[in-house]
């Protein structure tokens, strides 16, 4: 950190100057996102961010590197946490935070004009050198912040597309369907064993029928906890009952060794519905 009041006041003072410069050289015609928005409320919400931006940056001129940090975290994690600003893409957020810096070098060598022969060349270019370095450490802060909340919610999202795909339907009071369609990883081989079981539950279901048809593969390791599934029901009195399983998923059960007892099986959905509608008469 290397203080300067002058310059940090000086900042203080020209901070919406700064802010409007800033949005007039915008290229909105070549950005995206929060910087290519015509809404009113989202112009002002992005100026006023920006405007934050230069209040906290004045005070590495101001404060200790400590309080500094801690005075920057609050802005850096908003920002990246910003719905305007995580449907923007980084490479255009991180661009912007470049224009500003040349911005800063611009605006600092108006301010040693004002006040010539008052710094030394040593404290120009030590001064020059914290806007630099402190200004790439903000850069990667934000862009760690911004890909650690992008992650966040796209494993949020990931579980709640993992969970809408293994629903179990209630057919009647105690018989519920439960259909698998598509690829089945381990992971949602997890979320399946986790969300069946409870929803079954809370159903008071006491049959289900698992329809296959909709798998085209199953790995090892899927066929397990598929199985696991069947047992774990079992274990809370749910009778499962297996349709639509094809030829290439029977094939890697028999060679886990897995075994079918207990299990009724059903060539289609189909046939499982019927049978429940005739053992109903």
């Amino acid at each position: 950190m290397h203080r300067n009041k002058e310059l940090y006041q000086y900042f203080l003072d020209e901070s919406w100057r700064l802010t409007e410069q800033w949005y007039d050289r915008l290229n909105k015609n070549k950005s995206s996102g929060v910087y290519a928005s015509n809404d009113p409320a989202v112009i002002e919400q992005v100026k006023k961010q920006n405007n934050e931006f230069h209040q906290k940056f004045a005070q590495v001129f101001e404060i200790d590197k400590e309080p500094f940090l801690k005075e920057f975290e609050e802005w850096i994690i908003m920002v990246a946490q910003d719905e305007e600003h995580t449907r923007t893409p980084l490479h255009e957020i991180i661009r912007e935070f470049h224009q500003t810096q040349d911005q800063y070098i611009d605006f600092i060598s108006e301010f040693f004009d004002l006040h010539k022969d008052k710094y030394p060349s040593e404290e120009i270019k030590l001064i020059f050198r914290t806007v630099i370095d402190t200004m790439n450490f903000v850069i990667e802060w934000f862009t760690e912040e911004y890909n650690k909340f992008s992650q966040k919610k796209l494993k949020a999202q990931q579980e709640l597309i993992l969970e809408l795909s293994t629903p179990v339907i209630a057919l009647s009071e105690e018989i519920a369907l439960l259909p698998l369609i598509g690829e089945i990883d381990t992971a949602r081989a997890k979320i399946l064993l986790e969300k069946t079981l409870e929803q079954c539950s809370k159903l008071g279901v006491k049959e289900l029928l698992l329809d296959l048809s909709g798998v085209v593969v199953i790995d090892t390791a899927v066929a397990h906890q598929l199985f696991q599934l069947i047992d774990a029901l079992a274990l809370i009195g749910v009778k499962t009952s297996l349709s639509g399983i094809r030829p290439e998923v029977a094939q890697t059960a028999i060679q886990l060794g897995l075994t079918f007892n207990n299990i009724s099986i059903h060539s289609s959905l189909a046939n499982s519905i019927n049978l429940i509608k005739f053992n109903e008469k």
